[in-house]
């Protein structure tokens, strides 16, 4: 049977689409969201995404009213579809998820079709309406095509980008490994042999280099770690306060602040606001650590700050200021590169891969933010920014309340 034959019913179907697209609209995300596994408010959040859905809809009300204009690649629909795909890739959405909404879409207009063509005054043989039912099918699985095609394309450049990230890190890490590694062995041997006649200052030194090495590793292991979890479902990221996300790493890092003599605080007025622990931890280590080790050995009160703003209603702002070193003009373009070191272990004394503010950018540009830094004259500010919601009902400083019974 051809396709192409001509339908009475296809010109009315076809406007009764178009003139019930934002109905259909409406009871399609009904159902997604009785059937997919997220939060309704994440299937539309914006009216961008949206908007989306009637055009796709009118594609389909095109094709059925004249099968002879035929979804090409070209299409404006197609090019929606594509669009769909790539908001679905960023909300999270798997693709069984995808297939699943567009199999909802050919239940909900299949229904109005059925529901329809019994008020149309119009003759129809069985073959004319089966074919009206075929040209609708086809539409659909076409768009689906194209939007399951592009959120795939998005998914196998993201895997091969981490897989990259990975080589890169293995590469750098593989090579200072074994030089911190051969550091730590000898210095340790040389700490076994007591025929030395080491004096205390030479096994003080020898101690030092066996404690710096392996707290070097591990910081390092640590940084694979979390490269190797980048781009994380973002359903399944733990969230805690920004206050208790900065108080923890300032925790971590106070020993190392302690012994460089500088000072570490928290500003009063930080926003009430949840932010994934992870990539939120991860920032601030690399940003304090940086600033701690970069410290000004001229300055007399060195001093980290974290502060934090928020940047309209749904995006905070989180700096880390300091009075140290800052970082020469000509270098500063480059300082979220991999591999970059801004000052030289010649300079600081100050060894590592170069990778920490690459892992910061890349954890969160994956969270659809954003990295700078800016030097104001005298020291350093390195901040981030992430999307989020207030919650101003959340107290920082409040004592978690206790379960009744």
């Amino acid at each position: 049977m051809s396709v192409s034959n001509e339908c009475p019913l296809a010109e009315i179907l076809a406007q009764q689409l178009r003139d019930q697209r934002e109905q259909l609209v409406g009871r399609w995300l009904e159902r997604i969201a009785d059937r997919v596994t997220l939060d309704p408010g994440q299937i539309f959040p914006t009216r961008d995404i949206l908007d989306h859905v009637p055009l796709l809809i009118e594609g389909i009300a095109d094709y059925l009213e004249d099968p002879a204009d035929e979804i090409t690649a070209d299409a404006f629909v197609v090019a929606k579809a594509m669009e769909l795909g790539e908001m679905r890739h960023a909300q999270g959405f798997d693709a069984y998820q995808i297939l699943k909404e567009y199999e909802i879409l050919g239940g909900v207009l299949y229904d109005f079709l059925i529901r329809t063509v019994d008020g149309i005054d119009e003759p129809c043989t069985r073959g004319e309406l089966l074919i009206c039912g075929h040209r609708l099918f086809r539409s659909i699985v076409v768009i689906q095509q194209f939007t399951t095609t592009r959120y795939l394309d998005i998914a196998d450049e993201r895997v091969q980008e981490r897989e990259e990230r990975l080589r890169g890190f293995n590469r750098a890490v593989s090579h200072e490994m074994k030089n911190r590694i051969g550091a730590a062995m000898g210095a340790s041997a040389m700490l076994r042999d007591k025929g030395m006649g080491s004096s205390p200052d030479q096994l003080e030194r020898l101690l030092e280099v066996v404690t710096s090495n392996v707290d070097a590793m591990h910081v390092t292991l640590e940084q694979l770690t979390e490269l190797s979890r980048l781009d994380p479902d973002k359903t399944q990221s733990r969230n805690i306060l920004l206050h208790d996300a900065a108080a923890e790493v300032k925790r971590q890092l106070r020993e190392l602040a302690e012994g460089r003599g500088v000072r570490v605080e928290l500003a009063d007025d930080l926003p009430p606001v949840e932010v994934p622990a992870a990539a939120t931890e991860l920032a601030l280590s690399n940003y304090i650590s940086n600033a701690i080790k970069y410290r000004d050995p001229d300055e007399a009160g060195c001093l980290v700050r974290v502060e934090a703003g928020m940047d309209g209603d749904s995006s905070l702002e989180v700096r880390v200021v300091d009075n140290g070193m800052g970082v020469p003009e000509p270098l500063r373009d480059q300082l979220f590169e991999r591999y970059f070191r801004s000052h030289g272990a010649t300079v600081t004394g100050e060894e590592g891969t170069g990778l920490g503010l690459s892992l910061v950018r890349d954890n969160i540009q994956a969270l659809g933010g954003r990295v700078w830094a800016e030097f104001p004259g005298k020291g350093s500010v390195f901040g981030f920014s992430i999307p989020c919601e207030p919650d101003a009902e959340k107290d920082p400083d409040a004592e978690p309340e206790e379960e009744a019974g």
